[in-house]
């Protein structure tokens, strides 16, 4: 599928915040992915992520998230020095701006005549904790995260004391989970104590665990593994496919359907 690509800067409680957008040339509406970057914000990486997305039938939109620190159009270099940069962003900026950027997305997504107003999420990294908060808002129907990090420390935001994990009763859509296993960011108490906290909350999602290192579909660097990328790809591309397009029939109120863990 042909594929566009442009951006808008959209008003946050915060100041203006570039947000990329990548959508089917033709035909729609599409459903609406929001794409939630790593520390470096769109790098090429995120936006062939993006593009692999978007050449599927979805209207992703990728926000910068740390543009109050930086100006629009920036990306951090995968080198030490933007390493140390989005790191120390990340604990500078407040835990309610990161929520207030994403119902921003939202609402630019469902104002858009391209977007049906399906909606997912979809993250990695510091994203996949982006994902997961994302998906607490009712519009969100299914949320992808790939080795979010930080949930299981409480440690996103200025403060370092985020109320991720107690808020996990308020994820209602579906939810995909992604981790390595040899992963130094997301240990296994660390995944154990997310899976049990979703699992006591009825949520419904599915938890995959994967032979792999953190930044595992990052297709730049030597962690990169393109056969888990593949799978985890098509993992995300079937929950969308599912909730987003074909619209799956909800669980019965007070029978959320089991997660399956593999790995």
């Amino acid at each position: 599928m042909l594929i566009k690509e442009d951006h808008a800067d959209i008003a946050t409680p915060n100041g203006p915040m570039r947000v990329h957008r990548f959508q089917p040339a033709g035909g729609g509406p599409h459903p609406g992915v929001v794409l939630f970057s790593e520390i470096f914000q769109v790098t090429g990486p995120i936006q062939r992520t993006a593009r692999r997305l978007a050449s599927h039938g979805y209207l992703v939109a990728a926000p910068e998230v740390y543009h109050e620190f930086e100006p629009a159009g920036c990306a951090l270099a995968y080198d030490k020095d933007g390493t140390d940069k989005g790191n120390r962003y990340k604990i500078e900026k407040d835990l309610a701006a990161y929520d207030a950027d994403a119902r921003a997305v939202i609402a630019h997504l469902k104002s858009l005549p391209q977007c049906n107003g399906r909606l997912g999420s979809f993250g990695v990294c510091l994203g996949g904790h982006l994902s997961f908060r994302c998906a607490m808002n009712p519009e969100i129907l299914a949320g992808v995260c790939l080795y979010a990090t930080d949930i299981h420390k409480r440690s996103l935001g200025k403060g370092l004391r985020d109320d991720s994990l107690d808020r996990i009763p308020a994820l209602s859509g579906e939810m995909l989970m992604i981790f390595g296993k040899q992963d130094p960011h997301v240990p296994q108490a660390g995944r154990d104590l997310i899976y049990k906290a979703m699992t006591e909350a009825g949520v419904n999602f599915t938890w995959h665990e994967f032979n792999a290192q953190h930044a595992l579909i990052r297709d730049e660097g030597p962690r990169y593994d393109a056969a888990l990328a593949d799978i985890c790809y098509a993992l995300a591309l079937e929950l969308f496919d599912r909730r987003l397009r074909s619209g799956c029939l909800e669980a019965p109120a007070g029978a959320a359907p089991a997660p399956l863990k593999l790995g």
